[in-house]
Parts: C-alpha cells; sequence; structure tokens
C-alpha cells in the first residue's frame, strides 16, 4: 500500500514517462524474443534443407556409383566370354578407365593404353600401342624398345610399378600425352612365362594412384590376362585348324600330281602298248610276247607305286610299330619302287623318348625331304639321321648327294613357284616346336636339319636361349 500509494503520489507526467519507459523496455525485449525466435527457426529450416539436399545427393552418387559398378560388372562379363583378342585389350583398357573415374578426381584426364610386343616374343623388345584411350595421335605410331626405363623394370621384375616422373621416362617419356602426367601406373601382362605387352594408366595428379586405385587395376589386370590367354588359345586353335586344312590340301593336291605324273600316266602307256601288243600278234607273235613281257614289267611298277602312295598316305606300320620301322619300310620301298639308295642310322633311344603324334610328324617331314631329293635332286644316296645331342634335345639329319640350290634365290621367288615343299617342311617343323634349318650349294647337295626338343625347357631353350 506505502508503494501503491507514494506511486499515486508523484507528479501525472513524471508517472506517465515512468510507464512508457517500462512498456518501451517490455517491447523491445520482446522483439528480441520473437526475432531471436525467428532467426532460430530460420536456420533449423536451413539446416534441414542442407541435410536433405545431403541426402538427396548421397542417394544420388549412390545410384551413379550402382550404376557404375553395373555398368563395370557388365563389361567384366563381356570380358570373360569374349574370345576376340583385340576385344579383350579394348574392354581390359576401358574397364581400368571406367574404375577409376568414381575417385574425387576427375576421370577425364585419365590416359591409358596397352603396349604390346610386335612379335609375341618380350625376348625381341618392340612394343607398340595396340589399344589406346585419350593418346594423341602423334603418339599413335611410335614404338619401343623395352630395353630402358618403366617398361624395362616391369618387363623383368614381372610385377605392376608406380613411376612419379613418367614424364621423364627415357622411353615413355616420348608419349605427348604424358608430359602433362607425371604419374604413372604399368602392369605387365604376364601369363606364366608368357608376356604379351603391359597396360599403362597415367594422371596428373600425384595422389591419384592411390593403394585402393592400384589395387582395382590390379585385379582387373589379372582378369584381363585370363582372357587375353583365352582368346590367344582360341586364335591359336583357329590357326592351326585353318594350317592343318592347309596342309590336308595341299596333301590332296600332291597326290593329284604323283597320280597324273605316275600312275595315270603308266596305266595310259599300259592300253598303247597292249593295243600295239594285239597289232603285233598279227604279223610276228615272238616280238608281241616280247611286249607283253615289257608290259608286265611296267604294269609291276606301277603297282609298286600305287602302293608307295597309299603307304606315305597312312603308314600303318607307323602306328603299330613307331618311327623307326616306319623309316625302315620307307627306305625299302624307295629302293624297290625308285631304285633310290635311302640310309637310315635312327637311335631308338629318342625314339622312345617322342609321343606317337611326334613320331607322325617326324615321318611326314623325312617321306617329305626324301621325296624332294628324289625328284628334283637327282641324289645317289640319301641319309637320314636321327640322334640326341643333349638330354632333351635331338637332331633330325637328312642330307643328300644331289644337285642342290641356291637356297636364298630359291627363297625369294618361293611364292611364285607351285610347288610348296619347303613350306611343308617349316609348318609341320613348327607342330613338333622344333628348329629347322636349309644348308645347300649348287652341286654340293642339300642338308636339312630339325632341332627336335623332348621337353618344354629345350623348346624355350632353342626358341628364346633361355
Amino acid at each position: 500500500m506505502d508503494i501503491l500509494s507514494t506511486i499515486l503520489s508523484l507528479d501525472p507526467s513524471i508517472l506517465s514517462a515512468a510507464i512508457g519507459g517500462i512498456a518501451f523496455i517490455l517491447g523491445g525485449g520482446l522483439a528480441s524474443f520473437f526475432w531471436l525466435r525467428r532467426e532460430q527457426v530460420r536456420k533449423e529450416r536451413v539446416k534441414s534443407q542442407a541435410k536433405k539436399r545431403q541426402k538427396m545427393s548421397r542417394v544420388h552418387t549412390q545410384q551413379l556409383d550402382a550404376g557404375r559398378l553395373r555398368e563395370i560388372s557388365n563389361m567384366l562379363t563381356k570380358l570373360t566370354a569374349t574370345l576376340n583378342y583385340n576385344r579383350v585389350l579394348e574392354l581390359a583398357l576401358d574397364i581400368g578407365m571406367q574404375a577409376l573415374t568414381s575417385t574425387d578426381d576427375p576421370g577425364d584426364r585419365l590416359v591409358g593404353a596397352v603396349l604390346l610386343f610386335s612379335s609375341g616374343d618380350e625376348d625381341a623388345a618392340n612394343l607398340y600401342i595396340g589399344v589406346q584411350r585419350r593418346l594423341t595421335p602423334a603418339d599413335l605410331n611410335l614404338t619401343f624398345a623395352g630395353m630402358r626405363g618403366l617398361l624395362r623394370e616391369v618387363i623383368d621384375e614381372g610385377g605392376a610399378i608406380f613411376s612419379q616422373d613418367l614424364a621423364k621416362d627415357p622411353e615413355l617419356g616420348n608419349i605427348m600425352a604424358f608430359q602433362t602426367c607425371r604419374n604413372g601406373y604399368c602392369i605387365p601382362l604376364r601369363h606364366g612365362i608368357d608376356t604379351y605387352g603391359v597396360i599403362l594408366f597415367a594422371h596428373p595428379n600425384e595422389k591419384f594412384f592411390n593403394v585402393n586405385n592400384r589395387e582395382v587395376l590390379n585385379i582387373i589386370t589379372k582378369q584381363a590376362v585370363v582372357s587375353i590367354q583365352n582368346a590367344r588359345l582360341y586364335q591359336d586353335l583357329e590357326t592351326e585348324k585353318e594350317r592343318m586344312m592347309e596342309i590336308q590340301e595341299e596333301a590332296r593336291k600332291k597326290l593329284a600330281r604323283d597320280l597324273h605324273d605316275g600312275p595315270t600316266q603308266s596305266v595310259a602307256a599300259i592300253a598303247m602298248r597292249v593295243n600295239f601288243a594285239r597289232r603285233l600278234m598279227e604279223r610276228d607273235q615272238g616280238e608281241a610276247a616280247d611286249e607283253l613281257f615289257k608290259i608286265e614289267d611296267l604294269a609291276r611298277l606301277t603297282t609298286k607305286e600305287i602302293r608307295h602312295m597309299l603307304f606315305t598316305l597312312r603308314p600303318l606300320v607307323l602306328e603299330s610299330k613307331g618311327l623307326a620301322a616306319a623309316l625302315q619300310s620307307m627306305a625299302e620301298k624307295m629302293r624297290e619302287t625308285y631304285d633310290q639308295n635311302v640310309v637310315l642310322d635312327v637311335s631308338q633311344e629318342v625314339v622312345s623318348e617322342l609321343e606317337m603324334d611326334q613320331q607322325g610328324v617326324i615321318f611326314y617331314i623325312v617321306e617329305e625331304a626324301v621325296t624332294n631329293a628324289r625328284k628334283h635332286a637327282e641324289a645317289e644316296h640319301i641319309w637320314v639321321r636321327i640322334k640326341p645331342v643333349q638330354q632333351d634335345l635331338a637332331i633330325l639329319d637328312i642330307q643328300d648327294d644331289g644337285l642342290g640350290f641356291d637356297v636364298k634365290a630359291v627363297t625369294a621367288t618361293y611364292e611364285h613357284r607351285g610347288s610348296l615343299g619347303m613350306v611343308n617342311l617349316r609348318e609341320r617343323t613348327e607342330l613338333i616346336k622344333g628348329v629347322l634349318n636349309f644348308e645347300s650349294t649348287p652341286g654340293q647337295g642339300t642338308h636339312i636339319q630339325v632341332a627336335i626338343p623332348l621337353t618344354e625347357e629345350a623348346v624355350d631353350r632353342i626358341h628364346h636361349g633361355v
């Protein structure tokens, strides 16, 4: 009551000013309160919208990643399914490029290439660009010796290597597209002892090829190498199939030529001489009898020629008794049919190490060489020797004392010749993974040598010097 009496006793103007001040203070406080509340609501709304955008971004990213993974999975499926060698290389490079586009660094700066050995032999050390992505046109015709820098290390060590100074590499630095890509990751395309080349990726960002990215590329390359091996095997089978068909076709042509030049001519001669003998019988029976004896000899010779052809087409003794017996039978038939001396020296030790299919190939190599010497060299003697030179290596020697020939001159014009004797010898030598060598001089006969590997180690040694 005292406070209220005091307030009421104040001057009205003072009381009004006091009430106004109190009202102002209370109004400002309420305004501040509502402003702070409104600002809090706005911030919460902004935060909520940011969370929604982040969630939508994550969903979008997950959708993109899922789509990319599906695409990579489809490409891997195609990679394992295709048997086309070039297509396998393209898919392997594309999968690697696609897999790394999910990194934080832009994938459009990534450069890739597959370098292949031009001869399929890493010892030849001559690499060319087989497949590429984002190289310049000036880079496409480059070749690499593979004897220095990153290529040498990868090929020699047989493992993937990361380089942070690719532009200064003594060989790869010649690629214009790598001038801005200091960082590279090179992986050998190797399966067992076979190296087909390397797959190489490059990028300007020094952190691009982190551990995870390198592991992804390693996994993809391993799968690619398996597919490359399958494609190469299929390609080799197709090539072998075509070559066998060519050999069979040449065998048919050879049989047709031999029949035309031998038995067909003889049968025609027999018919003419029989007709001549029939006319002689009307004038001189004694002379007709002599002519009949000659016809009989010609018929016997023709029979021997036909039997010899049948023998060479399918030597049953080879299947039943092996290579040595088949060569002995061939030598006897050559002597009986053509009066051709064939001298044999065959090591049974070597023959026992050969598979039956190898024995068959060697028999036909000898038969082809002996027939060529009989027909074209006019050789009096033909020597055939099979002997061991090392524990896992044998040599087939075929030598004659015939006319001989200029090997370089004949080889230079061989594609225009009708005969395929030398081609047949080379192709059959390849079937046993051997090495063929010709030596001949006009007037001094011909010497043919075939190195016959008996183990895979011997194959590597005679072909690669391993």
